[in-house]
């Protein structure tokens, strides 16, 4: 299992902070039929319990901008990525189908409310992250968002640099149809889900859907 340190300015704003770490070997591919009926299931649950402007009173979410808020980042501009999912199936706008990994990230990002970060192991440089604090002017390239101001965000880091935000993951350690091999961080700044029933359940779908093997679980909770 990698090694997870955290920068004590993030211990101190959000002292009940845990993080659930998923490492397994997988098969990605398309989404299958019965994973997006799970998703879709989710999505109008989401969107029949919570109205647009309730979504961030979520205790994940609004833990986590909160969090952002003490950083000196704007949550409103910056959003939390799961925050970002409840708003698009609560608007009517639907989640994109993308791959199995994908879309079983998102699946328990939305129902747990946690902004959850998932990268291609091997292409994570070393075997530790660190989360701190974003740098001004620290080069980082959100997935689908170009070259993302990640100062005062909390973001992870490997030996050569940033590989993921709660507001969006780094290029260079994203999902592909190649990758065999996952690296999940589940990140509660404050509970919502129990936290063991939610690494249990991303377990479960990893494998159900993207075969998942060698399976390795830890719930870091001291830092």
């Amino acid at each position: 299992m990698i090694q997870l340190d955290i920068d004590k300015r993030i211990v101190d704003i959000c002292p009940e902070v845990k993080i659930g770490l998923v490492r397994a070997h997988v098969t990605n591919g398309d989404t299958s039929d019965e994973l997006w009926q799970e998703i879709d299931e989710a999505a109008e649950s989401i969107q029949q319990r919570y109205e647009l402007l309730e979504v961030n009173q979520r205790p994940a979410i609004a833990a986590t901008r909160r969090l952002y808020k003490a950083l000196g980042k704007d949550p409103g501009r910056y959003r939390v990525a799961s925050e970002q999912l409840c708003r698009r199936v609560i608007r009517g706008l639907g989640l994109y189908r993308l791959t199995t990994l994908i879309d079983v990230v998102n699946l328990v990002s939305m129902k747990s409310g946690y902004p959850i970060s998932g990268l291609d192991a091997d292409k994570i440089v070393g075997n530790r992250l660190t989360m701190g604090v974003g740098n001004s002017g620290e080069e980082y390239h959100g997935i689908g968002r170009g070259l993302l101001n990640i100062e005062g965000m909390p973001v992870y880091r490997d030996e050569i640099g940033g590989v993921a935000t709660p507001t969006s993951d780094e290029e260079r350690t994203k999902f592909s149809t190649d990758t065999t091999h996952v690296q999940i961080c589940i990140n509660a700044f404050a509970p919502e889900m129990p936290l063991d029933e939610t690494v249990e359940w991303m377990v479960g779908l990893l494998r159900k859907y993207a075969d998942a093997s060698d399976i390795e679980t830890v719930i870091k909770s001291e830092f």
